[in-house]
């Protein structure tokens, strides 16, 4: 990155947690081709460092991200959201659980971030809105993420009117892990992540996967292949270490310190 480059994703580590920030309020945070430029390598940063074991994703201001920059797109060239799936995917498929924690609203293409993300806490007064269709655009890109998290009357509700909903009713409908009073936001993101500390790093990229993939799976095929997986996660060296832990009753090897610091986590 250039010393002449405004920097709009700020990145920060603080023990196995990475915290990747949109930090671009004066457009709230809209994904222009810098700001994903940056927030491609932010993330490169966050999956490459073998210290950090979860990655939170957070903004500045009162909105999350707004999606799209229209002023970049208006100029009818190549989309500015060209790198757009790459990153959703990065979040996606990262072996290293993601925490996205709203400081606020988010619209279109911040929801296609919301819904790659494991687990999204928002303020209980953001508002959400799937807005393209308004635009005379449409969700494309973002309904491979969304699309796996909403529930299906929900999703035809709300990408076809572009209507704003509460949090609420985004935590009901799937968009949202959980919607908390705004006090208890940095609080509800720590319960998680000193929680996510806590599991084999293995283990946690293994059953982010058989979260999405098991479903798919017909039901014969399903059963003999955890069989054979779960046979192998017992004998593996992060299994044994974390059985003899638990006998020891003593934190497995991969728990940083801070997570068995005070309540958070338990």
């Amino acid at each position: 990155m250039s010393g002449s480059q405004d920097v709009l994703v700020r990145r920060e580590r603080a023990g196995g947690v990475a915290t990747v920030t949109l930090d671009s309020p004066h457009n709230r945070n809209a994904l222009s081709s810098s700001l994903l430029r940056q927030l491609d390598d932010a993330l490169s940063w966050a999956l490459d460092d073998p210290g950090v074991r979860v990655i939170v994703l957070t903004g500045t201001g009162p909105v999350f991200c707004a999606g799209a920059d229209l002023k970049e797109q208006r100029g009818g060239g190549a989309p500015v959201t060209a790198s757009f799936p790459d990153i959703m995917l990065r979040i996606w498929e990262s072996p290293k659980p993601v925490v996205c924690r709203l400081n606020g609203t988010a619209r279109a293409g911040g929801l296609g971030l919301v819904a790659a993300c494991d687990f999204a806490v928002a303020p209980a007064t953001a508002s959400f809105a799937f807005t393209e269709v308004r635009l005379g655009v449409v969700p494309a890109m973002i309904a491979v993420t969304c699309l796996r998290r909403l529930e299906p009357r929900a999703a035809a509700e709300y990408l076809l009117t572009g209507e704003v909903f509460g949090a609420a009713r985004a935590v009901e409908i799937g968009l949202l892990t959980r919607a908390v009073p705004e006090e208890d936001l940095d609080a509800t993101v720590a319960h998680y992540t000193g929680m996510l500390l806590r599991g084999g790093p293995e283990a946690l990229a293994i059953t982010k996967r058989l979260v999405r993939e098991v479903p798919l799976l017909p039901v014969d095929e399903g059963f003999r292949a955890m069989a054979e997986l779960s046979a192998e996660r017992f004998t593996s060296a992060e299994g044994q270490e974390g059985m003899r832990a638990f006998a020891e009753k003593r934190p497995a090897a991969w728990v940083p310190s801070e997570a068995t610091a005070g309540e958070a986590g338990r």
